[in-house]
């Protein structure tokens, strides 16, 4: 089964803004503002974990085959990921507010879809819907964030938006699992879906009548053929890593890994020349010349081809090789969250004294976190209570790592372009979902393969869990090209 999540966040260790090409909007923002936005961070990245608890009951009520299964995860995190630098676009067009507002509502509509849905078809449906409202709303947080905070006033949002983003991946196994075994008004597996419709519908009606609008100067009209081939790209791309695995890597996978590269370069190229003349294309592509975007960019897409694996196996090392129910399952892996909830709160103190250096201390606290859960996976029989010093440190490194990286990326993007920044930084996320679900799966189904009687799912997500290593020290690495503390100061 196919997975991925999203989270992003901040630090005062980022380089100092450039003057926005669009101003901010007067004032102070509404003290509401913050609390509204990280709403549609939560139910974006909930939405992206809490259907795995529900597949069994979803596949025993509609009758559903492994093929819609799997499209249930899938179509969501496709629709999300191809659409995410189209709804960037149309925030810097159209108003961010409005895009938001918009991408709430379609959201909560698409949630009533799904947790009403009487077939496994009008279910996929629904999830369809529910990607592609999410890719309205997820690049407009960061926009808003970014054109309605400056200073420390940014940092301290954007460290809540890891805070929320974060908490939403790790704990939506939590979550889902007590909605199901609570059976909420008897709505069993649709409870995971329905109860996004009065958080939904609140914070649409605040964020239309309570967030400043902000949007790019100018009257532009929206890039149609840049948006078909960022889209086109970005499908070729996701697509076969979502669904590549389980349908055995068909040629069609390849073709279309095949056809991504060319497909973004005629998207560049296109791009270009639009700037030339004077149009309004749809990413601004000197964002790619300034090294905190870059690098940056490159540390998020690491991170997370290690992230959304790892809480992928981790999940089915409890549930197959430890036999644990879905709640159970959460609970564990809430101790990673209260790793990473308490990193998150302090990263960015500590990042505006030692720079760059305090993600590379993550990634060590992270690195030692895995060493511990090595230890304590490696017989059976050992009590899941071993694992706790090292989810607790793994937690704490995936708050420090991830926390400083959004500020560094966003610090000196024009506010101009913040909702195509904030699409192209979260496409990067998915991205790297994807890639490293699809990486991982080629560990884990290999080695379980391989491996005959009780041990074959600990002995896989040992293997994954080398793996997660080796990528969390490769992220240690790319964090040493973004900025430091003197070009910060600049």
């Amino acid at each position: 089964m196919t997975d991925s999540t999203t989270v992003p966040a901040a630090s005062a260790s980022a380089p100092a803004p450039v003057p926005a090409q669009a101003a901010a909007p007067p004032g102070a923002p509404h003290p509401a503002t913050l609390p509204i936005v990280l709403v549609g961070v939560f139910l974006s990245g909930l939405d992206f974990f809490i259907v795995n608890v529900a597949v069994p009951a979803i596949r025993l009520d509609l009758h559903a085959t492994d093929a819609q299964i799997q499209l249930v995860v899938a179509a969501y995190a496709l629709a999300y990921g191809v659409g995410l630098i189209t709804g960037g676009r149309l925030g810097d067009l159209y108003g961010r507010r409005r895009v938001l507002a918009l991408g709430m509502t379609l959201f909560t509509a698409a949630s009533a879809a799904a947790g009403a849905a009487p077939t496994a078809e009008l279910l996929i449906a629904g999830r369809v819907l529910q990607g592609a409202a999410a890719a309205l709303m997820a690049p407009q947080v960061i926009g808003i964030i970014t054109t309605s905070y400056q200073g420390q006033a940014r940092t301290r949002a954007l460290s809540w938006y890891a805070a929320a983003a974060g908490i939403a991946a790790v704990f939506g196994q939590l979550i889902g699992g007590v909605l199901i075994r609570t059976d909420v008004l008897g709505l069993g597996w649709r409870a995971c879906f329905l109860v996004n419709l009065p958080i939904g519908l609140a914070a649409a009606v605040a964020a239309a009548r309570l967030l400043p609008e902000s949007k790019a100067p100018g009257r532009s009209r929206p890039d149609l053929l840049g948006l078909l081939l960022a889209t086109a790209a970005l499908t070729a791309v996701c697509l076969p890593l979502i669904e590549g695995r389980e349908r055995g890597w068909p040629l069609w996978t390849w073709l279309l890994l095949a056809a991504g590269p060319p497909l973004l370069a005629a998207f560049a190229v296109q791009q270009r020349r639009l700037a030339r003349t004077g149009g309004s294309p749809s990413l601004d592509l000197s964002l790619f010349r300034e090294r905190a975007f870059t690098a940056g960019l490159a540390a998020q897409l690491i991170f997370w081809a290690s992230m959304a694996s790892y809480f992928l196996v981790f999940a089915l090392y409890l549930q197959q090789g430890r036999h644990l129910a879905p709640i159970s399952s959460g609970l564990v892996f809430s101790v990673l969250g209260v790793g990473y909830v308490a990193a998150s709160a302090t990263a960015r103190h500590l990042a505006a004294r030692i720079g760059r250096h305090a993600i590379t201390a993550g990634c060590a606290l992270r690195a030692a976190g895995l060493l511990l859960e090595l230890w304590a996976v490696a017989d059976t029989a050992t009590s899941l209570w071993w694992l706790v010093p090292g989810l607790l440190l793994d937690g704490c490194g995936m708050g420090l790592s991830f926390a400083p990286l959004t500020a560094t990326v966003l610090a000196r993007v024009p506010a101009a372009s913040a909702g195509s920044a904030g699409g192209v930084l979260t496409t990067g996320l998915q991205v790297g979902n994807a890639l490293g679900v699809a990486l991982i799966g080629l560990v884990f189904y290999r080695v379980l393969a391989d491996t005959p009687g009780l041990d074959a799912v600990p002995a896989a997500f040992r293997a994954c869990l080398l793996y997660v290593l080796a990528a969390t020290a490769l992220l240690a690495l790319v964090v040493q090209a973004l900025p430091g503390r003197k070009a910060a100061g600049r």
